[in-house]
């Protein structure tokens, strides 16, 4: 007789628009570590434990394959998708070429208003890191680094940056464990509004690179050293 996985901490569901709200409950359980990278996505488990059918978290899952978030192996089902080293520097490669120029457009653009908008953004990631909230954290992360992208006028730019999204979360979710204070990640984004402001772009490109820089070494340095089981496609559940 097979046990059942214990809960992921999933909330109640509503009859609206169920496999998005299904597919948003297991990008906030992957985000915040409960469905850790390699664990198996158990249907039956998370459909008994939102109480609904097979279908719709079934259906959920191919949402998040489509998005990056999951991978489906046959006969097996869905994993929550694992990040080699390469792929991480692939990933954070593209970032800074993006991000650093977006920043120096931004810079260029900022209106008061704009200003205020980055202000407010950096502000809520405070607020998120006093109420120890790791999905909403890393939420508004990458809304304040989006933000950046869509003030920076380049729609095609916004689009490349948006096309990363998943990707950047489950990443963005790996550096919340590089610190042991959540005020950290916000106050490492000070130095980076800093330079938007001053206008300077050779300041605002040194000043993103070293940002994500920092960031890609030390998620490049925790995907080395997660544990076996947080590497490869595990079984959690029935």
């Amino acid at each position: 007789m097979r046990l059942a996985s214990k809960p992921v901490g999933l909330p109640a569901v509503t009859s609206q628009d169920l496999v998005s709200q299904i597919a948003a409950m297991l990008t906030d359980a992957i985000i915040a570590g409960h469905l850790p990278p390699g664990a198996k996505v158990a249907e039956a488990a998370i459909a008994r434990e939102l109480g609904v059918s097979r279908a719709p978290v079934r259906e959920a899952g191919r949402l998040l394959e489509s998005q990056g978030l999951l991978v489906a192996i046959p006969s097996r089902g869905f994993f929550v998708r694992t990040h080699a080293p390469e792929e991480i520097d692939d990933l954070y490669d593209l970032r800074i070429c993006i991000e650093k120029h977006a920043a120096v457009l931004t810079a260029r653009r900022l209106t008061p208003e704009g200003h205020a908008a980055l202000r407010r953004q950096l502000d809520v990631l405070y607020e998120t890191a006093a109420i120890n909230d790791p999905a909403r954290q890393v939420e508004e992360d990458y809304r304040f680094h989006r933000l950046i992208c869509e003030m920076s006028g380049n729609r095609r730019l916004l689009k490349l940056f948006d096309d990363l999204a998943s990707e950047l979360r489950i990443v963005i979710g790996l550096i919340g464990r590089l610190y042991d204070d959540p005020h950290r990640i916000a106050e490492t984004h000070e130095p980076l509004l800093a330079a938007i402001e001053s206008g300077d772009e050779a300041r605002i490109q040194g000043s993103m690179e070293y940002h994500l820089g920092d960031a890609w070494r030390g998620v490049a340095r925790l995907v080395r050293t997660l544990p076996p089981e947080q590497s490869q496609p595990t079984e959690t559940g029935p």
